[in-house]
Protein backbone atom coordinates (compact mmCIF):
# COMPACT_ATOMS: atom_id res chain seq x y z
CA UNK A 1 0.00 0.00 0.00
CA UNK A 2 2.71 2.40 0.91
CA UNK A 3 4.62 1.71 -2.71
CA UNK A 4 1.47 2.44 -4.24
CA UNK A 5 0.87 5.57 -2.53
CA UNK A 6 4.69 6.70 -3.09
CA UNK A 7 3.81 5.44 -6.80
CA UNK A 8 1.16 7.80 -6.85
CA UNK A 9 3.06 10.88 -5.78
CA UNK A 10 6.12 10.77 -8.14
CA UNK A 11 3.30 10.29 -10.94
CA UNK A 12 1.63 13.46 -9.71
CA UNK A 13 5.09 15.35 -9.50
CA UNK A 14 5.87 13.94 -12.82
CA UNK A 15 2.49 15.44 -14.71
CA UNK A 16 3.64 18.66 -12.68
CA UNK A 17 6.90 18.82 -14.10
CA UNK A 18 5.87 17.95 -17.69
CA UNK A 19 2.58 20.45 -17.14
CA UNK A 20 5.23 22.86 -16.47
CA UNK A 21 7.88 22.23 -18.65
CA UNK A 22 5.37 22.53 -21.32
CA UNK A 23 3.85 25.50 -19.98
CA UNK A 24 7.60 27.30 -20.37
CA UNK A 25 7.99 25.64 -23.85
CA UNK A 26 4.99 27.22 -25.39
CA UNK A 27 6.08 30.62 -23.65
CA UNK A 28 9.67 30.40 -25.78
CA UNK A 29 7.10 29.05 -28.65
CA UNK A 30 4.82 31.86 -28.40
CA UNK A 31 7.04 34.58 -27.52
CA UNK A 32 8.48 37.04 -30.24
CA UNK A 33 12.23 36.58 -30.78
CA UNK A 34 14.36 39.59 -30.99
CA UNK A 35 17.40 40.84 -32.23
CA UNK A 36 19.92 39.60 -29.43
CA UNK A 37 17.91 36.93 -27.86
CA UNK A 38 19.13 32.93 -27.06
CA UNK A 39 19.08 30.18 -29.31
CA UNK A 40 19.17 26.72 -28.05
CA UNK A 41 22.77 26.34 -28.39
CA UNK A 42 23.68 30.05 -27.19
CA UNK A 43 27.28 30.13 -25.54
CA UNK A 44 27.04 30.75 -21.96
CA UNK A 45 28.17 34.49 -21.67
CA UNK A 46 25.53 35.70 -24.41
CA UNK A 47 22.83 35.91 -21.88
CA UNK A 48 22.10 38.75 -21.03
CA UNK A 49 23.44 40.71 -17.67
CA UNK A 50 20.88 41.87 -14.49
CA UNK A 51 20.32 44.98 -15.20
CA UNK A 52 17.12 46.67 -17.21
CA UNK A 53 18.64 48.47 -20.28
CA UNK A 54 17.08 52.29 -20.82
CA UNK A 55 18.31 54.07 -24.34
CA UNK A 56 17.92 57.43 -25.61
CA UNK A 57 18.69 59.42 -28.52
CA UNK A 58 21.55 62.70 -28.84
CA UNK A 59 22.20 65.05 -31.04
CA UNK A 60 25.44 66.24 -31.38
CA UNK A 61 27.67 68.55 -33.29
CA UNK A 62 31.22 68.52 -33.85
CA UNK A 63 32.01 71.89 -34.01
CA UNK A 64 34.85 73.59 -36.87
CA UNK A 65 35.25 70.39 -38.75
CA UNK A 66 36.81 69.85 -42.49
CA UNK A 67 33.74 69.98 -44.82
CA UNK A 68 35.84 67.28 -47.63
CA UNK A 69 32.27 67.16 -50.12
CA UNK A 70 32.64 70.56 -50.30
CA UNK A 71 36.17 71.83 -50.23
CA UNK A 72 38.20 72.26 -53.17
CA UNK A 73 41.82 72.49 -53.89
CA UNK A 74 44.20 74.56 -51.60
CA UNK A 75 40.74 75.79 -49.78
CA UNK A 76 39.27 73.87 -47.01
CA UNK A 77 35.70 74.40 -46.02
CA UNK A 78 34.78 73.82 -42.28
CA UNK A 79 31.91 73.23 -40.97
CA UNK A 80 29.79 72.12 -37.53
CA UNK A 81 29.29 68.56 -37.92
CA UNK A 82 26.36 66.84 -36.81
CA UNK A 83 26.43 63.45 -35.28
CA UNK A 84 23.11 61.65 -34.10
CA UNK A 85 24.25 58.89 -31.22
CA UNK A 86 22.06 56.19 -29.76
CA UNK A 87 22.79 55.38 -25.49
CA UNK A 88 22.04 52.31 -24.19
CA UNK A 89 22.55 52.42 -20.09
CA UNK A 90 21.76 50.26 -17.07
CA UNK A 91 18.52 52.05 -16.02
CA UNK A 92 15.81 53.26 -12.94
CA UNK A 93 12.55 51.05 -14.14
CA UNK A 94 9.67 50.64 -11.67
CA UNK A 95 7.89 47.09 -11.16
CA UNK A 96 5.39 46.24 -13.74
CA UNK A 97 7.17 48.22 -17.01
CA UNK A 98 8.08 45.88 -20.10
CA UNK A 99 11.09 46.37 -21.21
CA UNK A 100 10.63 46.77 -24.61
CA UNK A 101 11.06 49.44 -27.37
CA UNK A 102 10.84 49.93 -31.27
CA UNK A 103 13.47 51.22 -33.64
CA UNK A 104 12.74 53.27 -36.68
CA UNK A 105 14.51 52.14 -39.40
CA UNK A 106 15.78 52.02 -43.69
CA UNK A 107 16.34 49.93 -46.00
CA UNK A 108 17.99 51.25 -49.06
CA UNK A 109 20.83 53.62 -50.04
CA UNK A 110 20.07 57.07 -50.60
CA UNK A 111 20.22 58.11 -54.10
CA UNK A 112 20.45 54.78 -55.53
CA UNK A 113 17.02 54.02 -57.75
CA UNK A 114 17.98 50.76 -57.59
CA UNK A 115 17.69 50.74 -53.60
CA UNK A 116 15.22 53.25 -52.33
CA UNK A 117 14.64 53.80 -48.93
CA UNK A 118 12.18 52.03 -47.03
CA UNK A 119 10.91 52.66 -43.93
CA UNK A 120 10.87 49.63 -41.71
CA UNK A 121 11.07 49.36 -37.55
CA UNK A 122 11.95 46.80 -35.20
CA UNK A 123 11.71 45.88 -31.51
CA UNK A 124 14.50 45.89 -28.75
CA UNK A 125 14.31 44.98 -25.08
CA UNK A 126 15.05 48.09 -23.57
CA UNK A 127 12.76 51.12 -22.44
CA UNK A 128 13.01 54.74 -24.34
CA UNK A 129 14.26 57.55 -22.22
CA UNK A 130 14.15 55.49 -19.10
CA UNK A 131 16.37 57.16 -15.80
CA UNK A 132 19.70 56.03 -15.12
CA UNK A 133 20.14 53.40 -12.61
CA UNK A 134 20.40 55.16 -9.57
CA UNK A 135 22.68 54.35 -6.68
CA UNK A 136 25.08 53.14 -8.85
CA UNK A 137 29.01 54.35 -9.62
CA UNK A 138 29.71 55.59 -13.23
CA UNK A 139 29.75 52.22 -15.69
CA UNK A 140 32.39 52.25 -18.26
CA UNK A 141 31.79 53.31 -21.76
CA UNK A 142 31.95 51.56 -24.80
CA UNK A 143 31.57 53.31 -28.25
CA UNK A 144 30.17 51.56 -31.43
CA UNK A 145 31.09 51.99 -35.05
CA UNK A 146 28.99 50.89 -37.94
CA UNK A 147 29.63 50.43 -41.36
CA UNK A 148 29.00 52.17 -44.79
CA UNK A 149 26.35 52.12 -45.36
CA UNK A 150 24.85 51.43 -41.71
CA UNK A 151 23.41 52.95 -38.56
CA UNK A 152 23.62 52.91 -35.12
CA UNK A 153 20.58 50.40 -35.16
CA UNK A 154 22.63 47.72 -36.98
CA UNK A 155 24.34 46.14 -34.19
CA UNK A 156 21.24 46.48 -31.14
CA UNK A 157 21.72 42.79 -30.05
CA UNK A 158 25.30 43.67 -28.94
CA UNK A 159 24.35 47.43 -27.41
CA UNK A 160 21.47 46.25 -25.86
CA UNK A 161 22.97 43.30 -24.45
CA UNK A 162 26.10 45.21 -23.05
CA UNK A 163 24.10 47.32 -20.86
CA UNK A 164 22.72 45.32 -20.10
CA UNK A 165 26.34 43.64 -18.30
CA UNK A 166 26.83 47.35 -16.74
CA UNK A 167 27.72 49.20 -19.51
CA UNK A 168 27.16 53.22 -21.29
CA UNK A 169 27.07 51.59 -24.69
CA UNK A 170 26.85 54.20 -27.04
CA UNK A 171 26.46 53.77 -30.87
CA UNK A 172 27.29 56.33 -33.87
CA UNK A 173 24.97 57.36 -36.76
CA UNK A 174 27.94 58.52 -38.83
CA UNK A 175 26.68 61.67 -40.76
CA UNK A 176 27.04 60.69 -44.79
CA UNK A 177 27.80 57.16 -43.90
CA UNK A 178 23.85 55.84 -42.94
CA UNK A 179 21.41 54.15 -45.05
CA UNK A 180 19.26 57.70 -45.21
CA UNK A 181 22.64 60.01 -45.85
CA UNK A 182 25.09 57.69 -47.60
CA UNK A 183 26.96 60.62 -49.39
CA UNK A 184 30.73 60.27 -51.24
CA UNK A 185 33.14 57.99 -49.14
CA UNK A 186 35.59 60.51 -48.61
CA UNK A 187 33.40 61.85 -45.76
CA UNK A 188 33.86 58.27 -44.49
CA UNK A 189 37.15 57.95 -45.08
CA UNK A 190 37.76 61.25 -43.44
CA UNK A 191 35.65 61.07 -40.44
CA UNK A 192 35.14 58.21 -38.99
CA UNK A 193 37.82 58.27 -36.88
CA UNK A 194 37.62 62.00 -35.56
CA UNK A 195 33.63 60.72 -35.09
CA UNK A 196 34.50 58.16 -32.25
CA UNK A 197 37.13 60.72 -30.42
CA UNK A 198 34.85 63.00 -30.28
CA UNK A 199 32.03 61.16 -28.75
CA UNK A 200 34.23 59.79 -26.20
CA UNK A 201 35.37 63.15 -25.26
CA UNK A 202 31.40 64.31 -25.32
CA UNK A 203 30.34 61.41 -23.24
CA UNK A 204 32.68 62.07 -20.83
CA UNK A 205 31.35 66.01 -20.52
CA UNK A 206 28.34 64.69 -19.80
CA UNK A 207 29.12 61.90 -17.54
CA UNK A 208 30.99 64.51 -15.25
CA UNK A 209 29.59 65.09 -11.65
CA UNK A 210 28.81 68.64 -12.65
CA UNK A 211 27.02 67.91 -15.72
CA UNK A 212 23.40 68.46 -16.25
CA UNK A 213 22.68 65.62 -18.00
CA UNK A 214 20.77 62.72 -16.52
CA UNK A 215 23.94 60.86 -17.39
CA UNK A 216 26.01 62.83 -14.84
CA UNK A 217 27.87 60.71 -12.87
CA UNK A 218 26.99 57.81 -14.59
CA UNK A 219 29.46 57.59 -17.41
CA UNK A 220 33.73 56.03 -16.55
CA UNK A 221 35.37 57.76 -19.63
CA UNK A 222 38.61 56.62 -18.47
CA UNK A 223 37.66 53.40 -18.50
CA UNK A 224 36.83 53.02 -22.26
CA UNK A 225 36.34 50.04 -25.06
CA UNK A 226 35.63 51.02 -28.80
CA UNK A 227 34.24 48.53 -30.93
CA UNK A 228 33.52 48.93 -35.16
CA UNK A 229 32.70 47.14 -37.71
CA UNK A 230 34.05 47.34 -41.50
CA UNK A 231 34.56 51.31 -41.99
CA UNK A 232 34.04 51.13 -38.17
CA UNK A 233 36.71 48.78 -37.72
CA UNK A 234 38.54 51.42 -40.02
CA UNK A 235 38.30 53.78 -37.77
CA UNK A 236 38.57 52.50 -34.55
CA UNK A 237 41.70 51.11 -35.20
CA UNK A 238 42.85 54.45 -35.97
CA UNK A 239 41.93 55.55 -32.70
CA UNK A 240 43.85 52.97 -31.13
CA UNK A 241 47.01 53.90 -32.33
CA UNK A 242 47.53 52.17 -35.83
CA UNK A 243 48.24 55.31 -38.26
CA UNK A 244 47.29 55.32 -41.62
CA UNK A 245 50.13 54.79 -44.27
CA UNK A 246 51.43 57.76 -46.51
CA UNK A 247 50.33 55.44 -49.54
CA UNK A 248 46.70 56.06 -48.05
CA UNK A 249 47.62 59.92 -47.29
CA UNK A 250 48.00 60.11 -51.16
CA UNK A 251 45.13 57.77 -52.03
CA UNK A 252 42.91 60.12 -49.90
CA UNK A 253 44.59 63.33 -51.88
CA UNK A 254 43.37 62.19 -54.92
CA UNK A 255 39.92 61.44 -53.85
CA UNK A 256 39.36 64.32 -52.47
CA UNK A 257 40.45 67.13 -54.93
CA UNK A 258 44.11 67.78 -53.18
CA UNK A 259 43.03 67.55 -49.59
CA UNK A 260 45.48 66.66 -47.26
CA UNK A 261 43.08 66.67 -44.48
CA UNK A 262 43.76 63.06 -43.37
CA UNK A 263 47.28 64.00 -42.90
CA UNK A 264 46.41 64.58 -39.47
CA UNK A 265 45.51 60.66 -38.85
CA UNK A 266 48.83 59.59 -40.32
CA UNK A 267 51.35 57.19 -38.70
CA UNK A 268 54.08 59.58 -40.23
CA UNK A 269 52.65 62.27 -38.61
CA UNK A 270 54.21 63.47 -34.95
CA UNK A 271 51.09 65.10 -33.91
CA UNK A 272 48.92 61.66 -34.56
CA UNK A 273 51.94 59.77 -32.56
CA UNK A 274 51.43 62.08 -29.42
CA UNK A 275 47.48 61.29 -29.69
CA UNK A 276 47.77 58.33 -28.05
CA UNK A 277 44.55 58.02 -25.48
CA UNK A 278 44.91 56.46 -22.27
CA UNK A 279 41.04 56.15 -21.19
CA UNK A 280 40.73 53.45 -24.31
CA UNK A 281 41.14 49.92 -22.50
CA UNK A 282 39.81 47.52 -25.34
CA UNK A 283 39.59 47.92 -28.81
CA UNK A 284 36.75 45.07 -30.90
CA UNK A 285 37.46 45.12 -34.66
CA UNK A 286 34.77 43.13 -36.56
CA UNK A 287 35.85 42.80 -40.12
CA UNK A 288 37.65 45.98 -40.94
CA UNK A 289 38.66 47.45 -44.06
CA UNK A 290 41.35 49.21 -45.95
CA UNK A 291 44.33 46.40 -45.37
CA UNK A 292 43.94 45.47 -48.85
CA UNK A 293 43.33 49.39 -50.24
CA UNK A 294 46.87 49.89 -48.54
CA UNK A 295 45.14 51.96 -45.49
CA UNK A 296 48.29 50.13 -43.20
CA UNK A 297 51.80 49.40 -43.51
CA UNK A 298 53.78 47.61 -41.41
CA UNK A 299 55.40 50.62 -39.23
CA UNK A 300 51.30 51.88 -38.57
CA UNK A 301 50.00 48.32 -37.70
CA UNK A 302 52.93 48.29 -34.43
CA UNK A 303 51.48 51.64 -33.53
CA UNK A 304 48.39 49.54 -32.53
CA UNK A 305 49.05 48.78 -28.65
CA UNK A 306 45.66 48.47 -27.39
CA UNK A 307 44.36 44.87 -26.36
CA UNK A 308 42.14 44.31 -29.53
CA UNK A 309 39.95 41.45 -30.60
CA UNK A 310 39.45 40.94 -34.57
CA UNK A 311 36.55 39.21 -35.83
CA UNK A 312 36.15 38.29 -39.25
CA UNK A 313 34.65 35.44 -41.89
CA UNK A 314 37.53 33.60 -43.75
CA UNK A 315 35.74 33.91 -46.86
CA UNK A 316 35.06 38.00 -46.67
CA UNK A 317 34.88 39.47 -49.64
CA UNK A 318 35.09 43.56 -48.80
CA UNK A 319 37.59 43.64 -46.15
CA UNK A 320 39.62 40.10 -47.45
CA UNK A 321 40.67 37.62 -45.11
CA UNK A 322 44.39 36.33 -45.33
CA UNK A 323 45.78 39.73 -47.10
CA UNK A 324 43.17 41.58 -44.87
CA UNK A 325 42.07 40.80 -41.43
CA UNK A 326 44.26 38.24 -40.68
CA UNK A 327 47.18 40.61 -41.96
CA UNK A 328 46.40 43.04 -39.81
CA UNK A 329 46.17 40.85 -37.09
CA UNK A 330 49.63 39.65 -37.75
CA UNK A 331 51.03 42.61 -38.23
CA UNK A 332 49.87 44.49 -34.84
CA UNK A 333 52.90 42.97 -33.46
CA UNK A 334 52.80 45.04 -30.20
CA UNK A 335 49.36 44.49 -29.41
CA UNK A 336 47.81 41.64 -27.02
CA UNK A 337 44.86 40.57 -29.92
CA UNK A 338 42.64 37.49 -30.55
CA UNK A 339 41.42 36.37 -33.61
CA UNK A 340 37.85 35.10 -34.24
CA UNK A 341 37.41 33.18 -37.52
CA UNK A 342 33.76 32.27 -38.35
CA UNK A 343 34.87 29.73 -41.05
CA UNK A 344 33.32 30.01 -44.63
CA UNK A 345 31.20 33.73 -43.70
CA UNK A 346 31.74 36.46 -45.74
CA UNK A 347 31.43 39.78 -44.48
CA UNK A 348 28.59 40.29 -42.66
CA UNK A 349 30.04 38.99 -39.20
CA UNK A 350 28.21 41.77 -37.50
CA UNK A 351 24.92 43.06 -37.78
CA UNK A 352 21.62 42.46 -36.71
CA UNK A 353 19.92 39.47 -38.84
CA UNK A 354 17.68 40.46 -41.73
CA UNK A 355 14.33 42.42 -40.76
CA UNK A 356 11.23 40.53 -42.03
CA UNK A 357 10.59 43.40 -44.71
CA UNK A 358 13.73 42.43 -46.67
CA UNK A 359 12.48 38.63 -47.22
CA UNK A 360 9.53 41.04 -49.44
CA UNK A 361 10.34 39.71 -52.67
CA UNK A 362 11.11 41.74 -55.48
CA UNK A 363 13.62 43.69 -53.43
CA UNK A 364 17.34 44.36 -54.21
CA UNK A 365 18.99 41.56 -53.35
CA UNK A 366 21.40 43.94 -50.70
CA UNK A 367 18.40 44.70 -48.80
CA UNK A 368 18.71 40.91 -47.23
CA UNK A 369 22.32 40.78 -47.89
CA UNK A 370 22.79 44.03 -45.90
CA UNK A 371 22.27 41.79 -42.87
CA UNK A 372 22.57 37.97 -44.14
CA UNK A 373 25.40 35.81 -44.57
CA UNK A 374 25.35 33.11 -47.13
CA UNK A 375 26.35 29.93 -44.77
CA UNK A 376 26.05 31.22 -41.04
CA UNK A 377 22.51 31.57 -39.12
CA UNK A 378 23.05 35.42 -38.35
CA UNK A 379 20.86 34.94 -34.95
CA UNK A 380 24.18 32.34 -33.96
CA UNK A 381 26.48 34.69 -35.27
CA UNK A 382 24.94 37.24 -32.70
CA UNK A 383 25.23 35.35 -30.09
CA UNK A 384 28.76 33.85 -30.21
CA UNK A 385 29.66 37.84 -30.35
CA UNK A 386 27.77 38.59 -27.30
CA UNK A 387 29.34 35.79 -25.27
CA UNK A 388 33.59 36.65 -26.73
CA UNK A 389 32.85 40.65 -26.67
CA UNK A 390 31.41 40.25 -23.12
CA UNK A 391 34.34 38.27 -22.46
CA UNK A 392 37.09 40.16 -23.67
CA UNK A 393 35.82 43.52 -22.79
CA UNK A 394 35.06 42.37 -18.96
CA UNK A 395 38.63 41.36 -18.78
CA UNK A 396 40.12 44.34 -19.98
CA UNK A 397 37.26 47.10 -18.52
CA UNK A 398 36.57 45.32 -15.27
CA UNK A 399 39.25 42.83 -14.59
CA UNK A 400 36.90 39.98 -14.86
CA UNK A 401 38.84 36.39 -15.19
CA UNK A 402 38.05 35.10 -18.35
CA UNK A 403 40.23 33.69 -19.66
CA UNK A 404 38.36 30.20 -19.86
CA UNK A 405 36.43 31.49 -22.23
CA UNK A 406 39.34 33.10 -24.67
CA UNK A 407 42.53 30.50 -24.01
CA UNK A 408 41.05 28.50 -26.71
CA UNK A 409 43.76 25.65 -28.30
CA UNK A 410 44.24 25.65 -31.92
CA UNK A 411 42.40 23.32 -34.05
CA UNK A 412 40.01 22.43 -30.83
CA UNK A 413 36.73 22.02 -32.95
CA UNK A 414 37.02 18.20 -31.87
CA UNK A 415 36.60 19.14 -28.21
CA UNK A 416 33.82 21.15 -26.56
CA UNK A 417 35.19 25.13 -26.31
CA UNK A 418 34.40 26.50 -22.89
CA UNK A 419 31.17 28.07 -22.48
CA UNK A 420 29.57 26.20 -25.27
CA UNK A 421 26.58 23.73 -25.26
CA UNK A 422 27.57 20.42 -26.73
CA UNK A 423 28.27 19.64 -30.20
CA UNK A 424 27.96 23.78 -30.90
CA UNK A 425 31.51 25.09 -30.79
CA UNK A 426 32.44 23.86 -34.43
CA UNK A 427 32.71 25.82 -37.86
CA UNK A 428 35.15 28.65 -35.68
CA UNK A 429 38.86 29.15 -35.19
CA UNK A 430 40.05 31.87 -32.20
CA UNK A 431 43.49 32.57 -32.52
CA UNK A 432 45.87 34.49 -29.48
CA UNK A 433 48.84 36.29 -29.83
CA UNK A 434 50.89 38.39 -27.08
CA UNK A 435 52.52 41.67 -27.53
CA UNK A 436 56.05 41.60 -28.91
CA UNK A 437 57.21 44.12 -26.60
Amino acid sequence: MKSKSLFSIKCIVCCIVLTLGASVLLQAQTQEFLYGDMLPDAPELSERGSYTVGVRTLDLLHPDQVDILNSKAGKEVMYDRPLTVEVWYPAEISSGTEALVTYNEVMGTRGDSLRPLIPFTFNGRAVRDAAPKASEKAFPLIVVSHGYVGSRYLMTYLTENLASKGYVVVAIGHTDSTFKDANAFQSTLLNRAKDIRFVINEMERLGKSDSKDNLSGKVNADNTAIVGYSMGGYGVLNVAGAGYSDGMVQFFKGMADGSTAIQVLAASNAEYQNRSDPRIKAVVAFAPWGMERGVWDAEGLKGLKKPTFFVAGSQDDISGYEKGIKAIYEGAINADRYLLTYTDARHNIAPNPPPKEALAPGLHIDEYYRYADATWDQRKINNVNQHFVTAFIDAQLKGKDTSKYLDIPENSNAQDWPGFKPRSSTGMELLHAAPAE
